[in-house]
């Protein structure tokens, strides 16, 4: 095995020594604010010797041929604007780099700017609170298992501690707080085997091969964004290579995928991008090769934008789809299987399809002022179907079985999102919009399942109809300095079918005391309203007209925080921050004594139908988190991040209680290093360490639970029990290979390489009642998880 490793090291060796290997790379300079081009940007190589550069054309285009294989850093300079730097920009032989330049013009005149800092977020109204994603750090990073949403666990203030979904908690706030948004619209859950109520999964449908870097937000965001108390993530898809035809082909645990990118016309530098995966543990069931599991998760999905210029506008269309279903099959067990105890009674039947499809027009009306506008229209659709098995449980022997839920969910919605920004001067810059979000759905739920002996259907969905989420924003920078940026907006939404509105302040700061020393500071009303499914669901015993909780109102959260940045060297930095949320107007039940809210909703594979609501709950989030981190160079990064907190929520006990998600604390440490084998291939290592705090559970009250055949919880006690700390440490290894244009990426990431049982759950089983055993289980999380990939990358045409 080990001379089999050696000969084929020394085969790729081999292939990428004969020739010197070169790439392209270009890209477009615009003004931050405006968007307008700039030409005659100075653009340099600043590691190359000698220097290494070009100047922008009229339209702000660039281009740099024979550029060295390899990490490279990029420096833009221009008279009057701020400076633009971007590190560890990686070059291989396969495809050419395209890179998007925006430079913000000085407050103050001078022939020469020399402040030039690495952009922390995209979004020019943003200050605090932000981070940019970086495609480039989904596959970097050990255990991100190429997800953007399991990437940005690693974030501070924000966590996973869940391995079977790739759920996103900021600040002990719900994941159902989260806004996905896509193009500037807001879109479904973009996961596979997603639930309604949910903005997570277990698969993500986002491919980072298509992804441009986006920003990502956790509190106190800027006033365009609204129908969010927790966090946002505003993704961008890229365009694709307008001068040469480049490909993708992966094989990996995670899916067999293919990519493809170039031009539709040189001439008008309109392009093309386009992937498609689908799911390998599928394939090998396919091809008849055996993966040890009956329930084969099936799934697949593609993703495309078509991008055309056209002068002073831009014209794009753009698209996301996936489809997925698993069978979960129980009633062939001829055994007992405790792993699958929590839902081993019945067999389950679940699908799920999601699709965007949008187009967006941007013009620019002059060197100051353009404005957008995009449309989409989106489905969402949930199918599901149970049968109850009833067993001889002294034999295991099948005796019967007997449906008993059913139901289907089609959400669709047309989606627009029209904003105008006009640069009034250096100083100052205006954006104000309009968005609008008309949902139609057709639900239809039927239950007879609680307790196990009813034999009548209860129905809790029967809706055909829409409503409307209307919203509009305002937004004003003001910049009095090169040390002092201010910002302000006002963001208003109203729901239609219940009347539900708000009003809503947003305001950010940032102050650079001198080169070493940077605080922000930023406050914002947030609100967002309920799960759709829950406005026209109702009671069992009520007709389907009588909805229940039509008219409850949003939730609502005043965001505060503060921090502080330090810069630690050239390539190394400190961030500390400090928050404090406080959430109103949530619901609750009228049930005296529940401790039921709505805060604790919206991150597992089971809907919630909660009885008679009211908005008279509150719950608060303060805590404090830290980063230091070091960028790539000299071979190597790495990133801690930590933070301490506390979150609870009221319910109609009139008692404060841990939310669902108070763990306490989350630490995350990573790191990277890279290694060149010879001149044009590099050895790649990585590794993460995660620490998370225990998960809360409820004591359960075991006589009413095995009466009504499902967990019923002592309201007393929930999350007054605490599971054991979550620890993981993941290893990734790989090698990538220059060849002339060719680019060959093998890696292996080993997630939870020390094979950690870290508890899941305290779980009620019905199937344990049954059978008159303790009906208390424990269920774990992932286990050792080797994820295999090797990718090819490869480019057509002449490098220009």
């Amino acid at each position: 095995m080990g001379k089999n490793i050696t000969f084929i090291v020394l085969l790729f060796l081999s292939i990428t020594a004969s020739a010197q290997r070169s790439q392209t790379l270009k890209g477009r300079v615009v003004e931050k604010e405006s968007k307008s081009p700039l030409s005659g940007v100075t653009i340099i190589i600043t590691d190359l010797s000698p220097v290494k550069g070009t100047a922008t054309d009229s339209n702000g285009y660039f281009s740099i041929t024979e550029v060295p294989v390899g990490k490279h850093n990029i420096a833009a300079s221009y008279t009057g604007y701020t400076g633009f730097n971007a590190a560890d920009v990686e070059v291989s032989s396969a495809k050419e780099v395209v890179m998007a330049i925006e430079m913000e013009e000085a407050s103050v005149k001078m022939s020469e700017v020399t402040i030039a800092t690495r952009r922390d977020h995209i979004n020019d109204m943003a200050l605090v609170s932000t981070k940019t994603f970086d495609v480039r750090e989904t596959e970097r990073y050990a255990g991100s298992r190429s997800d953007p949403a399991r990437m940005a666990s690693n974030f501070a203030g924000v966590q996973g501690g869940n391995d079977s979904r790739n759920d996103i908690v900021i600040r002990g706030n719900s994941p159902q707080g989260v806004l996905w948004r896509l193009e500037g619209v807001d879109i479904p859950n973009p996961n596979h085997f997603a639930i309604p109520g949910t903005s997570g999964g277990p698969v993500s449908m986002l491919n980072s091969k298509t992804l441009a870097n986006s920003d990502f937000f956790t509190g106190a965001f800027p006033g365009e964004y609204g129908n969010a108390i927790a966090g946002v993530f505003d993704l961008k898809l890229r365009n694709g290579n307008n001068n040469r035809y480049e490909f993708t082909g992966q094989l990996g645990f995670l899916g067999t995928e293919l990519a493809a990118e170039g031009p539709l016309s040189r001439k008008s530098g309109s392009s093309f991008l386009f992937t498609y995966r689908y799911s390998t543990l599928q394939l090998f069931e396919g091809l008849n090769i055996k993966i040890g599991t009956s329930s084969v998760p099936k799934y697949q999905d593609a993703t495309f934008k078509l991008n055309f210029p056209m002068g002073k506008g831009n014209l794009s269309f753009f698209g996301i789809g996936g489809l997925s279903s698993i069978d979960l099959i129980v009633s062939t067990l001829t055994k007992p299987e405790p792993e699958l105890y929590g839902e081993s009674d019945r067999d389950q039947y679940f699908k799920s399809n999601m699709g965007i499809l949008g187009a967006e027009y941007k013009y620019t009306i002059n060197t100051r002022t353009y404005t957008q506008i995009t449309v989409a229209q989106t489905e969402a659709d949930v199918f599901t179907h149970h049968e109850k098995v009833f067993r001889d449980y002294a034999t295991f022997r099948l005796d019967s079985m007997k449906s008993v839920l059913g139901y289907t969910f089609k959400n669709s919605s047309t989606l627009t999102h029209w904003f105008m920004n006009k640069k009034l001067s250096a100083k100052q810059t205006l954006k104000f919009g309009l968005v609008n979000n008309y949902y139609h759905m057709n639900l239809t739920d039927s239950s007879r399942q609680y307790p196990t002996s009813r034999q009548d259907w209860q129905h809790r969905s029967d809706f055909i109809g829409g409503t409307d989420l209307v919203q509009a924003y305002v937004q004003y920078k003001f910049k009095p300095s090169e040390h002092i940026t201010i910002n302000g907006g006002l963001h208003g939404q109203y729901l239609t079918h219940n009347g539900s509105k708000s009003l809503e302040p947003r305001i950010g700061m940032k102050w650079t005391v001198s080169e070493t020393n940077i605080i922000t500071a930023g406050y914002g009303l947030h609100s967002q309203m309920q799960p759709l499914y829950q406005y026209f669901a109702h009671l069992p015993q009520n007709p389907a007209s009588v909805m229940h909780n039509y008219d409850i109102d949003f939730t609502r959260s005043h965001h505060f925080v503060v921090a502080y940045e330090r810069p630690l060297s050239k390539v190394m930095k400190l961030r500390l921050e400090g928050y404090y949320q406080y959430l109103f107007n949530v619901p609750i039940e009228v049930r005296t004594g529940s401790s039921y809210s709505a805060l604790n909703q919206g991150s597992s594979f089971s809907r919630d139908y909660p009885g008679v609501l009211q908005n008279k709950g509150v719950g608060y989030n303060y805590g404090i988190e830290g980063t230091i981190e070091k960028r790539m160079a000299r071979g190597y990064y790495f990133m801690l991040t930590g933070s301490v907190f506390d979150s609870k929520a009221k319910g109609n006990d009139d008692i404060f209680r841990n939310t669902d998600f108070n763990t306490k604390y989350a630490v995350n440490l990573l790191a990277g290093y890279e290694h060149k084998l010879g001149k044009y291939s590099t050895f790649i290592a990585g590794g993460k360490i995660t620490m998370i705090g225990g998960k809360l559970y409820s004591l359960v009250d075991t006589a009413a639970s095995n009466a009504y055949g499902d967990v019923v919880i002592y309201d007393s006690t929930r999350n007054s029990k605490l599971l054991p700390a979550y620890f993981r440490a993941d290893l990734k290894i790989g090698a990538k290979f220059n060849s002339k244009r060719v680019t060959h990426e093998i890696a292996l990431d080993l997630v939870n390489v020390f094979n950690t049982k870290n508890v899941l759950s305290q779980t009620y089983s019905p199937d344990l009642a049954a059978q008159g055993q303790e009906p208390y289980y424990k269920q774990y999380q992932l286990g050792f998880l080797p994820i295999f990939y090797y990718r090819i990358d490869f480019g057509t045409g002449k490098k220009k």
